[in-house]
């Protein structure tokens, strides 16, 4: 963030705070699908009949298995939900909470402290779970979704969207918003604490 700042000292805009969170987000989803595939089905495999249970023992018996039955594009299948979230997370993770914590201090009520960080984390925290649980929720059925006679249940992201609005409308992709808060909140406002002591610790100065 601090390299894409304009040279006049100035903060960032929003929008390239925005575009920084959506880059570094892209980025780190792509090396990281493998591991969320694998996750996401050792998870899910206990609900599934016991004969259709895949039983990894562990993650890497999880990618093993998937590279050596189903390829390794599989590695990647849901890649692009997956990336899609993690850019709407981190762009509203990161851009809201510089953009909020930049607006407290400005009302001239705050100072760049803890307090502020707290605030405009739990901001960023809201922000996030409300613009990135559709995608999870999409993303998930994907990954998790049954092949019955060689066929699919979904063809791709816009049919799992499609299928999900006619049969359980469009608030369903907001199941689960308290608890996916409760955990994302949390882990935003100490991320963001804990960041800003970093930044402190080692540059001299805080989050623009």
């Amino acid at each position: 963030m601090d390299l894409a700042q304009p040279k006049d000292g100035k903060p960032a805009s929003f929008a390239t705070k925005l575009v920084c969170g959506m880059v570094a987000g892209g980025i780190g989803a792509i090396a990281g699908t493998p591991a969320e595939v694998a996750l996401i089905r050792m998870t899910s495999d206990g609900r599934l009949p016991p004969e259709k249970r895949r039983g990894y023992k562990n993650a890497f018996d999880a990618l093993n298995r998937i590279l050596k039955e189903e390829g390794i594009a599989t590695w990647w299948k849901g890649c692009t939900p997956t990336v899609m979230r993690a850019m709407v997370l981190n762009a509203a993770q990161l851009g809201c909470y510089s953009q909020a914590k930049q607006v407290l201090i400005k009302t001239g009520f705050f100072k760049d402290n803890i307090i502020s960080h707290s605030i405009a984390s739990l901001v960023s925290g809201f922000i996030c779970t409300a613009v990135s649980i559709p995608i999870d929720i999409t993303k998930t059925r994907l990954q998790t979704m049954s092949v019955v006679n060689g066929v699919p249940q979904y063809s791709g992201v816009f049919d799992v969207v499609n299928k999900t609005l006619k049969s359980e409308g469009i608030l369903s992709f907001w199941k689960g918003f308290t608890p996916y808060f409760l955990r994302l909140g949390p882990h935003t406002i100490f991320t963001f604490i804990f960041l800003e002591k970093l930044n402190k610790w080692t540059i001299g100065s805080s989050m623009k």
